[in-house]
């Protein structure tokens, strides 16, 4: 599995000549959904969803489908009856040719006066595991966990505990796109050897555009 960070939480899937995207929303390129067979959304921010991203995605390739949660399939599926399907925790299904497994309810917790919303997290072929905008903890090992390391949400010490929570072998950054450059170094150094210690998972990130083989 070939994997390459899109901007802010995107990242796009390769295998056997199949493209799985993930949360192609508005920090992230615009063209960030195009030549997606299968698209994965987490929520309903827009960071995470952007509906004009996903029709242009959906437009180019009338083989693409969407899998997602209700409050996003709401708003997609009359647009693209048959191809726009709703998930929620605990639903296995397979999207493009990877296994899909779906964990989790709940966005974490800005404020307590701000409303939750819902959220769900992908584990992708037993081996991948995007959280969305939630700190779940899978119920099985994964390889790669896909880290969530800056938001209004969280703070670093909740990041390194949920890293030695789900205990991956390999840490990379997503939902980085209101970093600015002078933060990332903390950051790595938190997450890194010279931190308190993540499990041991090894930690890195992607700049935009750059993959990595899984």
């Amino acid at each position: 599995m070939r994997l390459t960070k899109q901007g802010h939480s995107s990242v796009r899937l390769e295998q056997e000549g199949r493209t799985l995207v993930i949360d192609p929303g508005a920090f992230s390129e615009q063209d960030a959904a195009l030549g997606a067979d299968a698209i994965l959304v987490t929520h309903e921010h827009p960071d995470h969803f952007d509906e004009g991203r996903l029709r242009a995605a959906l437009d180019a390739n009338p083989a693409a489908e969407v899998w997602t949660l209700r409050s996003v399939a709401e708003q997609m599926s009359a647009a693209f009856p048959g191809r726009v399907h709703t998930v929620g925790e605990g639903d296995t299904f397979s999207a493009a040719g990877f296994d899909i497994e779906v964990h989790g309810q709940l966005h974490a917790v800005i404020h307590p006066d701000i409303p939750r919303i819902t959220n769900v997290g992908y584990v992708v072929d037993g081996a991948l595991f995007h959280p969305g905008d939630a700190l779940t903890v899978p119920d099985r090992p994964v390889q790669t966990l896909l880290l969530p390391v800056h938001a209004p949400w969280n703070k670093v010490g909740e990041i390194i505990d949920y890293v030695r929570a789900v205990r991956p072998a390999r840490a990379i950054d997503v939902h980085d796109g209101l970093l600015t450059d002078i933060a990332r170094p903390v950051y790595d150094r938190m997450l890194g050897p010279d931190g308190p210690g993540v499990a041991q998972a090894q930690h890195g990130r992607l700049a935009v555009g750059e993959s990595v083989t899984l």
